[in-house]
C-alpha cells in the first residue's frame, strides 16, 4: 500500500480550510493552517495542528503570497499542500512552486492548469477532442471591427469574455452593434485589472441557458471517471448561489448522464488531467456546450458527496499520494441516489444588488436534524471581514426525492438565526417557495425572469416578526436562568450554614 502524506498544509481559510482538515484528520494526516492578521482568531487557524501567520489582511499580502506559503510549508515540514478553492487554487505558478520545492500539490499539474487557465486555449483543445463548444472566436479579438465581424457571422446577442478569467468578472453581453465598442473597452479594462491579461474573446450568447457541470476524477494510473452532474443555474452576476444534484433536466432524461459524463471524461483525458476537476457546460435547446474546466475542488462538491456517499476530498488526498481511484464508474452509477441541494449562505444584502455585509455576528444558530449538513467556518462573535468572500456557510439538505429535499431546505432555512449582519437567507427562502423552481424550470436568468427579489421584502417582514417572538423567548429563558441560579446559590449557602 502506498503511504499517505504525514502532514498537509491547507493554503486557504474559512469553511473550505476546515473541510479539508476534517478529511485529513480522518485519514490520520496532521494539518498546517495559514492565516492573515484579520484571521488570527478564525476557526480554521484554531482547528489545525499547527498555524502560521502569513501577513496583513489584504489577500495579495497573505493568502496570495506564494513565497510566504511555500516558506511555511518548508518550515513546518509539510509534504503536501491543498489549495482549497479560490485564492491560489488555479494558479499554475503556485502549483509549479510546490513542484520545484518537492512539495506535492493536491490538484492537477501546473501544465494542465495552464492549458485550462486560458479559455481560448481550452476551447481549441476541447474542439480538437470532439467536445462541443459554443460558437465563437478561435483567436483573441483586438478591436470593435473584429467583434462586429464575428457578431454578424454567429448572430446577436454575443458575449465578450476575459480569456484568463473566471467568475463572470468583466463579462459583457452585447445585444446590438451600437454597444460593441463600449463593451469591449469595459471588458478589456476589467480583464487587465483582475487578471493582468487583457485578452478577450467572443462567444454566441445563449439566452436563458442552464448551467450544468460534471465532477471528474483522474489518477496517475490513467483511470478517469465522472461522479455525476450538478445543476448550478441559479446565479447572480454569473456567480452561483444554489446548486443541486441530480439536475432536473437529467432526471427527465437519465441517459444524458452517461452521454455528457463521457464527454467530460474525454475532456479531462485530452489534457492528461489528474486529481479532481469540474467540466462545466451550458445547456440550451436540448444541446450541451463546453463552457470551461475548473481545475480544483468546487464549492458545491458536498451535494455530490451526499448523493454518492463518496468523499471527494479524501479521494483527492489518495490520488495525490499516488493511489488509484477507489471507486469505479459502475459503482458511481449504482450509488447515485436521492437528491441534494446546497444554498450558499452569504453575508450580503439581496435588496442592494447582493452587496457584501461585513460585520460582527452577534447571534448565531445553525440548522440541524435529519438530512442536513452545514459546512462553515464561523461562530457567534465572529467578524465577517471586508477583505474576503462573505460566505457564512454552505447549507446542504438531502432526501429521497427533489420535492422532499426542497421541503427539508425550507425547514432548515427557517431554523437559521444570524444577527449582526445582513444575509441572503430571505433570497433562498424566496427561491424555495417559487413554483417554477419546484417545477425545475431553471436558467441562469432565473432571478430576473421570476421576480425573485420582489418576494424578499415580505419574507424579511415575516422573519422580523418571528425574531421578535424569539427575542421574548430568549428574555424568558434568561429570566428563568437567573432565577435558577439565584435559587441554586441560596440552597448552597443554606447547606453551608447547616454544615457549619
Amino acid at each position: 500500500m502506498i503511504p499517505m502524506f504525514s502532514k498537509v498544509l491547507v493554503a486557504n481559510r474559512g469553511e473550505i480550510a476546515i473541510r479539508v482538515m476534517r478529511a485529513c484528520r480522518e485519514l490520520d494526516i496532521r494539518t498546517v493552517s495559514v492565516f492573515s492578521d484579520a484571521d488570527r482568531h478564525a476557526l480554521h487557524a484554531k482547528y489545525a495542528d499547527e498555524a502560521y501567520n502569513i501577513g496583513p489582511p489584504p489577500p495579495s499580502q497573505s493568502y496570495l503570497d506564494i513565497e510566504a506559503i511555500i516558506n511555511v510549508a518548508l518550515k513546518a515540514g509539510a509534504d503536501a499542500v491543498h489549495p482549497g478553492y479560490g485564492f491560489l487554487a488555479e494558479n499554475p505558478k503556485f502549483a509549479s512552486a510546490c513542484e520545484k520545492n518537492g512539495i506535492t500539490f493536491i490538484g492537477p499539474s501546473s501544465d494542465a492548469m495552464e492549458l485550462m487557465g486560458s479559455k481560448i486555449v481550452s476551447r481549441k483543445i476541447m474542439k480538437k477532442a470532439g467536445v462541443p463548444v459554443v460558437p465563437g472566436t478561435e483567436e483573441p479579438v483586438k478591436d470593435a471591427s473584429e467583434v462586429e465581424k464575428v457578431a454578424e457571422e454567429i448572430g446577436y446577442p454575443v458575449v465578450l469574455k476575459a480569456s484568463a478569467g473566471g467568475g463572470g468578472i468583466g463579462m459583457k453581453v452585447v445585444e446590438k452593434e451600437d454597444d460593441l465598442e463600449k463593451a469591449l473597452e469595459t471588458t478589456t479594462a476589467a480583464a487587465k485589472s483582475a487578471f493582468g491579461d487583457p485578452t478577450i474573446f467572443v462567444e454566441k450568447y445563449l439566452t436563458r441557458p442552464r448551467h450544468i457541470e460534471f465532477q471528474v476524477l483522474a489518477d496517475d494510473a490513467g483511470t478517469t471517471i465522472h461522479v455525476g452532474e450538478r445543476e448550478c443555474s441559479i446565479q447572480r452576476r454569473h456567480q452561483k448561489l444554489i446548486e443541486e444534484t441530480p439536475s432536473p433536466v437529467i432526471m427527465e432524461r437519465p441517459e444524458l448522464r452517461d452521454e455528457i459524463g463521457s464527454i467530460a471524461v474525454r475532456a479531462a483525458e485530452s489534457i492528461d488531467y489528474v486529481n479532481a476537476g469540474t467540466v462545466e457546460f451550458i445547456y440550451s435547446d436540448g444541446n450541451f456546450y463546453f463552457l470551461e474546466m475548473n481545475t480544483r475542488l468546487q464549492v458545491e462538491h458536498p451535494i455530490t458527496e451526499r448523493v454518492t456517499g463518496f468523499d471527494i476530498v479524501k479521494e483527492q488526498l489518495r490520488i495525490a499520494s499516488g493511489r488509484e481511484i477507489s471507486i469505479t464508474q459502475e459503482e458511481v452509477k449504482e450509488r447515485f441516489k436521492g437528491h441534494a441541494i446546497e444554498c450558499r449562505i452569504n453575508a450580503e444584502d439581496p435588496l442592494n444588488d447582493f452587496a457584501p455585509s461585513p460585520g460582527k455576528i452577534t447571534k448565531y444558530r445553525s440548522p440541524g436534524g435529519p438530512g442536513v449538513r452545514i459546512d462553515s467556518g464561523v461562530r457567534m462573535g465572529y467578524t465577517i471581514s471586508p477583505y474576503y468572500d462573505p460566505m457564512i456557510a454552505k447549507l446542504i439538505t438531502y432526501d429521497r426525492t427533489r420535492d422532499a429535499c426542497i421541503k427539508r431546505m425550507q425547514r432548515a432555512l427557517s431554523e437559521y438565526i444570524i444577527a449582526g449582519v445582513k444575509t441572503n437567507i430571505p433570497f433562498h427562502k424566496a427561491v424555495m417557495q417559487n413554483e417554477a423552481f419546484w417545477r425545475g424550470e431553471l436558467s441562469t436568468s432565473f432571478i430576473e425572469d421570476h421576480d425573485i427579489l420582489e418576494a424578499i421584502p415580505a419574507i424579511i417582514e415575516a422573519d422580523r416578526a418571528r425574531e421578535a417572538r424569539l427575542a421574548e423567548i430568549f428574555k424568558e429563558d434568561k429570566r428563568m436562568v437567573a432565577i435558577s441560579a439565584a435559587v441554586g446559590s441560596y440552597l448552597e449557602i443554606s447547606q453551608k450554614k447547616k454544615s457549619a
